[in-house]
């Protein structure tokens, strides 16, 4: 069957999750939306466009191969490709399940206009009575704003990234290196574990809490691996070994990190769907969030107050101070995640015994650390071990920020392609191979989001590839040096404070105006 682009329109309107894959037309039943490993937003976020780059950097062969079973025909298309619309959750239409399994459309959200940013949708939370309204999404909000992109040239971007691809996989580098590339990573786990126990059993205690966060360190680029796919290349394999590494050692949760993550990769840096970029009330990397944005991910409003506005005012100078206790952010939001799961009826695949590992995993954890800071002999010891071991991580919270923090938070529209999004909203670190392991593969963040379940130990020969591909698509490959970046991403923060800042001036100036008048 050939499905016109209004006949399209109107089954999306009507309900139907369509996304075009490959010319053809998937229709996704609910029961898989709920199944899927990825989470439901990673395919919300692309009802109604063409998701092949999307999906063939997502998925294993053998996985495209079952998509299948999901297609109801093929779809028109123009000289240049599928002429993508706005999906329902971008403009804060979604789908809400009753007890009864029927489904009915809510509206969370409204979009802010566009003003001068004609491709911006930027959403604010909805009235309680338009939530509610009868009916759902129109035709009017699945056609996207216009875009300053050409759907040729991005075509041609798109058409360039497939033969990229091809090349990746013909060079081999799927390939996991097993004993070049982990070997040395398990040596490094090992010396670092038993370095942290000697110190321990000698009363070491902050050397051991030293040696201790250098192994959570290190250990979450290997989760970052699995969480990917990117090692065994089997999902249930990759996700035994993330939870043992993630949870039991580490006491976080890898089933939290893909949700939040995969989001992060498909929508990156748009502030209200990208959970990595929403830090209010600490931190803004753009005015935009001045809005007090609705986010499709945490399904809150980020509101921004005078209490806000104050701490963004601050933020350039105490990035560094917040992001030493990132790790306890990444506990909050993983025990949230787990007690969210806890009363969701739609699990994804795997998601009863891996929810379970989790919780069991999380648990043992805090046996073995809590009996650790128990043995510490004080309280004000067991602190200085909490906060040691805790802070010595904080160089993974400076390095996953430094990636995107400094790039464009723009929103193009649903027109952009796959590689031209990645490579805007992305930076490599430049790093010399031999202190690669401090960076464990994040500093290759462009090649790495262009092509995710490729194994960190050969991204550096990807990245030429890419690099090559950018320069003959007349595409920017952005890279900075350790302190560049550093520089760049303080730029940012302090030039988004400084704006706060006034912000809270003018509002005080008003408030002490209206005090006059008063009195």
């Amino acid at each position: 069957m050939l499905w016109s682009r209004r006949e399209v329109a109107d089954r999306i309107i009507a309900g139907d999750t369509l996304v075009v894959y490959d010319g053809r037309l998937l229709r996704i039943p609910q029961a898989w939306l709920n199944a899927h490993p990825g989470g439901s937003l990673a395919i919300l976020h692309f009802v109604g466009r063409d998701a092949s780059d999307e999906i063939d950097a997502y998925h294993s062969q053998d996985t495209t191969r079952k998509i299948n079973m999901f297609c109801v025909g093929t779809v028109e298309t123009s000289p240049y490709g599928w002429e993508p619309f706005q999906p329902p959750v971008m403009s804060g239409w979604i789908r809400k399940q009753a007890s009864d399994g029927s489904s009915t459309w809510h509206h969370e959200a409204t979009a802010i206009p566009a003003s001068n940013l004609s491709s911006e949708t930027l959403l604010v939370p909805s009235h309680i009575a338009q939530r509610h309204q009868s009916g759902g999404p129109s035709i009017s909000d699945l056609i996207p704003p216009p875009s300053c992109l050409s759907l040729q040239v991005q075509a041609q971007h798109s058409a360039a990234y497939k033969q990229l691809h091809k090349r990746i996989i013909q060079a081999g580098l799927y390939n996991t290196r097993y004993l070049s590339g982990y070997g040395p990573e398990v040596a490094r786990y090992l010396f670092l574990a038993f370095s942290s126990a000697y110190a321990y059993s000698h009363n070491w205690l902050i050397t051991s809490a030293v040696c201790l966060g250098f192994l959570w360190h290190q250990l979450v680029f290997t989760v970052h691996d699995l969480g990917h796919m990117g090692v065994t290349h089997d999902w249930n394999i990759d996700r035994l070994l993330a939870i043992i590494l993630a949870d039991f050692i580490g006491g976080l949760s890898v089933g939290w990190w893909v949700d939040n993550h995969n989001v992060h990769h498909l929508v990156t840096n748009h502030p209200s769907h990208d959970p990595d970029i929403e830090h209010l009330p600490f931190m803004a990397i753009s005015t935009a969030f001045f809005n007090s944005l609705w986010s499709t991910y945490y399904k809150r409003t980020m509101a921004f107050d005078r209490f806000t506005a104050f701490l963004v005012s601050l933020q350039h100078k105490l990035f560094y101070v917040l992001l030493a206790f990132g790790r306890f952010n990444l506990y909050a939001n993983a025990y949230g995640f787990l007690l969210r799961k806890a009363f969701d009826h739609r699990k994804a695949k795997g998601g009863r015994w891996s929810w379970w590992l989790e919780v069991i995993g999380v648990t043992f954890f805090w046996c073995w650390f809590g009996a650790l800071l128990r043995g510490c002999g004080s309280w004000k010891m067991a602190l200085a071990y909490l906060l040691t071991s805790h802070m010595v991580t904080s160089p993974l919270h400076v390095q996953i920020v430094l990636s995107h923090f400094s790039m464009s938070t723009d929103d193009l529209g649903p027109t952009e392609s796959f590689p031209h999004r990645q490579l805007r909203t992305t930076t490599d670190i430049i790093c010399p191979p031999s202190l690669a392991f401090l960076h464990g593969g994040l500093h290759l963040q462009v090649t790495h989001h262009l092509f995710p379940r490729l194994p960190r130990h050969n991204l550096r020969e990807a990245s030429g590839l890419v690099k090559q591909f950018a320069r003959e698509q007349g595409l920017s490959y952005t890279e900075f040096g350790f302190v560049g970046g550093n520089r760049a991403v303080l730029g940012v923060l302090k030039a988004v404070a400084e704006q706060a800042r006034m912000l809270g001036t003018v509002a005080e100036s008003e408030i002490q105006e209206a005090l006059k008048k008063v009195h």
